[in-house]
């Protein structure tokens, strides 16, 4: 009998923890929506042969590396920590790159280095976390020409507006000109109905 009792104890225990760790990554994710700085990120060009994979839109940044002191001393895939400020246009803008966390109050991220350039240039080129933009399947094919129109077009401006709390980043929405994509697919999908 009482070993029934201490099977259904860690039967018990094992089923609580399962739910505390996926609701405590939504709970964390939330907090970052909530409480963290918004920051619009400036996005780039894209390759036009691998755009789009499953049911999410690959974005790549206009501001996604910076001239470091000696690109040697950085390795690919390494953490680093990525401080943020704004430019005149109110865009993210990278402020410095360290490997040790920033101990006072400002924005930053975790990421990861992609690549460094240590003969002469010194360039550390940034893996930002937030580099897919999942969509309703239903409208995922809609996004991807959308957003691939909006890079080839120079007068439009495409950005993502990144949510930033304690080195978390979450990717909130991608914006053309100031409006949702989702918005804009949503739009396009009425007209071809019409």
């Amino acid at each position: 009998m009482n070993s029934k009792k201490i099977l259904l104890t860690v039967f018990i225990l094992v089923a609580l923890v399962q739910l505390y760790v996926p609701t405590k990554m939504i709970w964390d994710r939330e907090s970052v929506l909530e409480t963290g700085t918004d920051y619009r990120f400036k996005t780039a060009p894209i390759d036009p042969n691998d755009p789009f994979r499953g049911k999410y839109v690959n974005l790549s940044y206009d501001e996604n590396s910076v001239v470091v002191s000696d690109g040697q001393d950085w390795v690919r895939g390494e953490s680093i920590y990525v401080t943020l400020t704004t430019d005149n246009s109110g865009f993210a803008k990278i402020k410095s790159v360290s490997k040790i966390k920033p101990t006072d109050n400002e924005n930053f991220i975790n990421a990861k280095v992609r690549f460094a350039s240590g003969h002469g240039s010194n360039e550390l080129t940034i893996d930002y976390p937030f580099d897919r933009y999942y969509m309703e399947e239903s409208k995922a094919y809609g996004a991807e020409l959308t957003y691939r129109q909006s890079q080839r077009d120079t007068s439009k401006i495409t950005y993502a507006l990144v949510s930033i709390k304690n080195g978390d980043a979450v990717l909130k929405d991608v914006l053309i000109d100031g409006t949702s994509i989702r918005e804009i697919v949503k739009a396009n999908q009425q007209e071809n109905k019409e």
